[in-house]
Order: C-alpha cells, then sequence, then structure tokens
C-alpha cells in the first residue's frame, strides 16, 4: 500500500473542500453556490424604501446593507468567511473522548511490554532503576507520538477515529494534515505527559476543548491549526 500523502488543498486529496472564490455561482462564495437576489433600488432616492436593504429605513450602523446570514455562527466579525463552509459537521465530543481511549489502549499494551523489558515496572521499590524508567517514558513517549503522526499526516484518522467516524482536518481548507501539522499535534497533546500526570493533562485538555468556541479546538489543535469533523 502506498504511503504517498496527498498535498493538503491539491485535487488528490479526496476531503480537501472546493477552493473559496467570492464571485456569484461559484464554490464558497455562497453556501447556495450563488448570491441571494437583491430587492428592487428605492425609487426616490431616499432612506425609507422598505425594500432598500434595512427594513426600518435610513441606513444600518456603519454604512451598507448588513451580510445577508450575518457571517453565520462560526463566521467571524463583519461577516467573514466561515472556514467550516464546505466541510462536515464537528465531531461529536463524546466520540472524540472514546476515540481517545481506544487509541490509548492500542498504544499501551505494547508500551507497557516494552517499558517492562527495559526494568520500568517493578513490584520491589528498593530494587527499582529510575535510569530503566525514564528510559521507558521515554520510548513510550516516541511510541504514542509516532503513532499519531503517522496516522494523521497519511489519512487523518487513528484507528479509532476510523472506527468512529472522525477525522482530523486542516481548518483552513478541510485537507489532511501534513506532516508538520500532524508531529506538532501529537506532541503538544503527548510530550507533557512526559513531565506531568498524564491523567491531568489529558483531563486539561478534555475540559479546554469541551469549553472552546466555536471549533472544538484541543491545545494540541490550535497548535497545529487543525478541527476534528466527522468523517
Amino acid at each position: 500500500m502506498s504511503t504517498d500523502q496527498p498535498t493538503p488543498g491539491s485535487g488528490d486529496d479526496p476531503f480537501a473542500k472546493p477552493p473559496d472564490s467570492s464571485g456569484p455561482g461559484t464554490p464558497g462564495g455562497s453556501p447556495y453556490g450563488r448570491q441571494p437576489p437583491s430587492y428592487p433600488p428605492p425609487q426616490d432616492g431616499g432612506g425609507n424604501d422598505p425594500y432598500s436593504g434595512n427594513p426600518y429605513g435610513g441606513t444600518p450602523p456603519g454604512g451598507g446593507a448588513p451580510p445577508p446570514y450575518g457571517g453565520g455562527p462560526y463566521g467571524g466579525a463583519g461577516g467573514e468567511p466561515d472556514p467550516l463552509a464546505g466541510m462536515p459537521p464537528l465531531g461529536d465530543a463524546g466520540k472524540r473522548l472514546l476515540a481517545r481511549i481506544i487509541d490509548f489502549i492500542l498504544v499501551t499494551i505494547p508500551v507497557a511490554l516494552l517499558d517492562w523489558a527495559v526494568g520500568g515496572i517493578q513490584t520491589n521499590t528498593d530494587n527499582f532503576n529510575y535510569s530503566k524508567s525514564l528510559l521507558g517514558s521515554l520510548v513510550g513517549a516516541v511510541l504514542y507520538i509516532g503513532y499519531e503522526w503517522w496516522m494523521t499526516k497519511s489519512t487523518g484518522q487513528t484507528l479509532a477515529k476510523k472506527w468512529l467516524g472522525l477525522r482530523v482536518a486542516n481548518l483552513e481548507n478541510g485537507s489532511v494534515p501534513d506532516s508538520k501539522a500532524a508531529l506538532i499535534r501529537a506532541s503538544v497533546f503527548w510530550l507533557p505527559t512526559l513531565f506531568c500526570c498524564p491523567c491531568l493533562w489529558i483531563l486539561l485538555i478534555g475540559i479546554l476543548l469541551l469549553l472552546d468556541k466555536p471549533y472544538r479546538q484541543g491545545l494540541h489543535d490550535k497548535a497545529a491549526k487543525t478541527v476534528v469533523v466527522s468523517a
């Protein structure tokens, strides 16, 4: 099986959304494929015509007619385009948590075996070897990061995400993250677990993810400029 990675934003990536265009009738210009029709202009040149763009008469604050959709629920201020336009809906938070647990179990099994092999797991504290334990932790971090990096840059999906119908995508264009973005995402999530309690760090990321608006990004998503969507 080829491991060639599709170029983000190119026609080779089946997940990349169509290129944006501001012209009418082009993909990305309007969520309905064309700009909504405008009302007839006022006949008397005044600002009180009910069809002049402001049903209450006069000019809206700031000048000009307001955008027809207000920028959408995820759009930026001033009617900026929504980065999620043309992409699948955001991934369910419960599924994301379950995917994390499944992936953690899948990688922890070989990590635990390797940790035991290098002497990191000891039942007798008198014979505990801290250098071997540190080596085991480093090996574990490499495996966790390597697994997530490789799977994310290849298809945007770890095994668990694939099973649960989730996908990591570039926020900018919906494509599969490139190698650099995938490595940043995996490193920000897993490296801090070497220096603090893994459970507390993962819990903190989960809480921030639930509180984040409007894209439900964890710290690792923000660092890599990615978002998790439904596959």
